[in-house]
């Protein structure tokens, strides 16, 4: 069902202006009817997320989900799409037993932050939640989940809601932004005593053929270079597990998909290390200027003892002499012992809550917030010699 058009009420200085207004949706019906317009939107975006571009999100949608289905918050000024956020309904706050509207990522969706057409950040914000807060039926809370600290949406949240946020979680994860070479950034990054190792293991590996660095051309196999990813990654132990991307049909056509829309768009570079031909270690990366994010990697087990995900890392380091880009953000885990200590920059991602609906989200709010200070004081109890955890840290005893 669709609702009806909500206007922002923050409104510009000119009277003859088109106001912001915001629509639930579907991605299916966002997919055919403003695909242009998303692409455009993109292109102007205060924040970079490959996450939230079209290619990403409908190829998410078409294998992990259903467009039909999935639903988006999305604002216009006019025709232009200026804000966009896909949504999905978890049917649990942790353990509480409380539907909640959150929006839609996955576990290979590493950023949540909605697309803000730069300038539109606080009118489109502003004219989203409006929307959910006068649409019948919706859960009373809204879940924002690895959203950027301090990045333009969450500015925009921040300065446009009439209502209480609380950062329910924090984490950091390594960043690499530098004006420094790539040389340069190494040797000031990574102590004398590893880089000296790395170098050892780098001839030894050597002494079983020549090494070789290469990355994604327009010319190559694209089809060729995931198949490769897909069987490499699933040699390890991801493919023991059965978590691996190729040992899931829709997960590997999800990625199959995503690749391909990524190479479509200009967005996608992948290094691939190998000896003596053979393929050791490939790096998915998606470029979203003046950003970039670190997708995904894979590595050959037979040879672990020469650490070829770290020296394809090293080989990464390249992307700070490439035109236009300014950081890569690893998606890593917060604490990732490999790529922290080859990256020095850290950024906070955090997942925020905030009541929708007006009284009822209030009171809904007000409600999960004193069942997780009971379970952070439950906890201090039980646990007295350790510190207590802030307020952040919450979720993690729910």
């Amino acid at each position: 069902m669709e609702a009806a058009l909500y206007h922002s009420p923050i409104e510009r200085d000119q009277a003859t202006e088109v106001p912001v207004s915001a629509r639930l949706t579907t991605l299916a019906e966002l997919d055919a009817t403003h695909g242009e317009a998303w692409d455009a939107c993109t292109s102007h975006a205060a924040e970079p997320n490959p996450f939230a571009e079209r290619w990403f999100v409908m190829a998410s949608a078409r294998h992990l989900g259903d467009p039909a289905l999935v639903r988006a918050v999305a604002a216009f000024r006019g025709e232009a799409l200026v804000g966009l956020m896909p949504l999905g309904v978890e049917p649990r706050y942790y353990r509480i037993p409380l539907p909640t509207l959150s929006n839609w990522v996955h576990a290979n969706a590493f950023l949540g932050m909605p697309l803000l057409r730069a300038g539109e950040e606080a009118a489109a914000m502003a004219a989203m939640l409006a929307c959910l807060d006068r649409t019948p039926g919706l859960p009373p809370l809204l879940h924002l989940t690895a959203i950027v600290e301090d990045g333009a949406a969450h500015r925009a949240l921040a300065a446009v809601a009439d209502r209480p946020i609380a950062t329910v979680m924090r984490h950091e994860r390594a960043l690499l932004a530098s004006d420094l070479s790539p040389t340069a950034y190494y040797e000031a990054t990574v102590r004398k005593k590893k880089r000296k190792e790395l170098k050892r293991l780098a001839n030894r590996l050597a002494e079983l053929g020549s090494v070789v660095t290469t990355r994604l051309t327009p010319g190559d196999d694209l089809g060729e270079w995931i198949d490769a990813f897909l069987v490499l990654e699933a040699s390890g132990w991801k493919g023991r597990e059965g978590s691996a991307l190729g040992s899931d049909a829709a997960k590997r056509g999800f990625f199959a998909e995503a690749l391909a829309g990524a190479h479509d768009a200009g967005r996608l570079e992948i290094l691939r290390m190998t000896v003596a031909d053979r393929t050791i270690a490939m790096l998915v990366n998606f470029l979203c200027p003046p950003g970039s994010a670190s997708f995904k990697i894979a590595y050959d087990e037979d040879y672990a003892r020469f650490s070829p995900g770290v020296l394809i890392q090293i080989e990464n380091y390249g992307i700070l002499n490439a035109p236009g880009i300014d950081w890569m953000d690893s998606c890593a885990a917060a604490n990732h012992p490999m790529i922290d200590s080859l990256w020095a920059e850290r950024r906070g991602i955090v997942r925020l809550t905030l009541p929708i609906g007006g009284a009822r989200g209030r009171l809904a709010f007000a409600a999960a917030r004193a069942v997780e200070r009971g379970w952070a004081a439950i906890k201090a109890r039980r646990n007295p010699s350790n510190p207590q955890p802030r307020n952040d840290d919450d979720d993690a005893d729910l």
